[in-house]
C-alpha cells in the first residue's frame, strides 16, 4: 500500500462528526429516565451494523436504530411502543449541525479543498438531514453505503468515493470522530483525520497506524489540514 500524499478532497462522514448526536438524548431520557443510554444504543446500532457487514448481511442503517432501541431496552426491563421508535427516528432526520462545523467547512472549501460526505445512513426523500442542518451547500457530493451494500469501515465503503470521483484513494483525507472509520479509509490507502468529540477518543494499540491529523474541534483541525497540506487540486 502506497503512503498517502497530499490530499485533495475530504471526505466527511456525517452522523455525530457533522450533526449534532447529543440531541438525541432527550428520547432517551423520557424512556429510560438516563439520557447517557443514547451512548449505549448507538454503539450497539455501530456493533451489529458491521457485524452484518461481516456476515454477509445488509439492511438500511434506519432499519436497525428500532430493533436496536428495543433490544437496549429489554436488557433493562422496558418495553418500547412504536411511538417511541418513530420519536427517535424523528429526531434523527433532524439532528442540527455542531456549532463548529459550517465555520471550519466554509475555511477548508476557501482553502480550495473539494468536500464530500460518506454516510452509513441510506438515502432518504428531501430535504436530507444535511439539508435541513444547513450544511449541504458545501459538499459537491454525498455517498451513502446503501450503494454498495456493507457499513464503514469496510473497505468497499472508501473505494466506492475514489471510484465515483475517478481518483485515487490517495487523494482522499477521511474525516471523522470514529476512530473505526479513520482506521477504514487509512487501510485502502486514503489519509486520515480525526476530530475529538465528547465520548470519542483514539484508539492506541502497537502497529497501529494513527490518524494522520488529531484535533481538538473541527476549527483546529481544519487549521491542522490546511496547513499541513495546502491547497488541493485533482489532477
Amino acid at each position: 500500500m502506497s503512503e498517502p500524499r497530499n490530499p485533495s478532497i475530504l471526505v466527511f462522514d456525517v452522523n455525530e462528526t457533522l450533526l449534532d448526536l447529543t440531541t438525541l438524548e432527550p428520547v432517551f431520557g423520557r424512556i429510560f429516565a438516563d439520557a447517557h443510554v443514547m451512548r449505549d444504543w448507538f454503539a450497539q446500532v455501530i456493533l451489529y451494523s458491521e457485524a452484518m457487514t461481516l456476515s454477509g448481511l445488509y439492511a438500511p442503517f434506519s432499519e436497525l436504530a428500532g430493533p436496536a432501541l428495543r433490544m437496549v431496552a429489554e436488557t433493562r426491563g422496558i418495553e418500547i411502543s412504536d411511538a417511541d421508535v418513530d420519536d427517535l427516528k424523528a429526531h434523527i432526520a433532524t439532528m442540527p449541525a455542531l456549532p463548529d462545523v459550517a465555520p471550519a467547512l466554509e475555511k477548508l472549501r476557501d482553502a480550495g479543498f473539494r468536500l464530500v460526505t460518506l454516510t452509513n445512513s441510506a438515502p432518504g426523500p428531501a430535504p436530507t438531514p444535511l439539508e435541513r442542518a444547513g450544511l449541504a451547500v458545501f459538499f459537491d457530493r454525498s455517498f451513502s453505503v446503501h450503494e454498495v451494500g456493507r457499513f464503514k469501515p469496510a473497505p468497499e465503503c472508501y473505494r466506492l468515493v475514489s471510484d465515483e470521483l475517478r481518483v485515487e484513494p490517495q487523494d482522499l483525507c477521511m474525516i471523522a470522530c470514529h476512530h473505526w472509520d479513520v482506521l477504514g479509509a487509512q487501510a485502502v490507502g486514503c489519509a486520515g483525520a480525526f476530530v475529538r468529540r465528547p465520548g470519542n477518543a483514539v484508539l492506541s494499540v502497537a502497529d497501529m497506524r494513527q490518524p494522520d491529523i488529531t484535533a481538538d474541534g473541527m476549527d483546529a483541525l481544519a487549521d491542522r489540514i490546511i496547513a499541513q497540506w495546502g491547497r488541493g487540486s485533482i489532477a
